[in-house]
């Protein structure tokens, strides 16, 4: 399997290459065009059998689809192009017998020997930073790909980093976060437009998003026409 990641970091497209009998596990809805030697089986499992109805619900509590879609190249040669919901970025991050944790929707795509479950991160965390009390656990080995909202950066922590909340798009089970006010005082983080902030500890990758989804949300919705 061979990959190439094209027009970052705006409207970034991901093309896979295949050869006869590779197969890709993406999110559905993800393809946007591929070779005509290719097919596709939408299931809840994983390639090959594991997992199933309670797996795939737990992947809709994360913020995943019920369904993955897993294309198989029938003849050599082939390729597979995937891009964002959002207009955003998509990075490569290779598993070696590893766990990252995903923020929903970020998952974009994996090799089949990467199992896309789902790991609570507590009510106290969901209702205090804006994310979700499921998040998308992707562990073995092979690749993965991930997309956000606007651009991806990476950060090697080594003790202590701050991410304001709605900004995570993934990080090393290795790293662990908890809630805190961005500045000395409570009112001080909320008249500065902070409020709360994710304050990570560890030592492992974070990736996080130029942009936030809710924030564009609630900009973009009063401007939006009734129907």
């Amino acid at each position: 399997m061979q990959h190439e990641i094209q027009a970052r970091p705006a409207a970034t497209v991901l093309k896979v290459d295949l050869e006869q009998g590779e197969s890709l596990t993406c999110e559905v809805g993800a393809m946007i065009a591929m070779s005509s030697g290719m097919t596709v089986e939408t299931t809840s499992r994983q390639k090959g059998g594991k997992g199933g109805l309670m797996k795939g619900l737990k992947r809709m509590f994360s913020g995943e689809n019920f369904f993955l879609n897993h294309f198989t190249a029938q003849n050599p040669d082939q390729s597979i192009y995937l891009g964002p919901t959002l207009m955003g970025d998509v990075i490569y991050h290779p598993l070696d017998n590893a766990t990252l944790i995903v923020q929903g929707a970020s998952w974009l795509a994996s090799d089949p020997g990467i199992e896309v479950d789902a790991s609570w991160q507590g009510f106290g965390k969901a209702l205090f930073s804006g994310e979700s009390m499921f998040w998308v656990k992707c562990s073995g080995t092979g690749d993965l790909f991930l997309n956000s909202f606007g651009a991806i950066y990476e950060v090697d922590v080594d003790g202590q980093y701050t991410v304001d909340s709605g900004h995570i798009v993934a990080f090393e089970e290795t790293l662990q976060f908890k809630i805190g006010k961005a500045g000395k005082s409570l009112i001080g983080s909320f008249l500065g437009g902070e409020g709360l902030v994710c304050k990570f500890e560890g030592q492992g990758k974070l990736y996080c998003q130029s942009h936030n989804p809710p924030s564009f949300g609630k900009l973009l919705g009063p401007q939006l026409r009734p129907r």
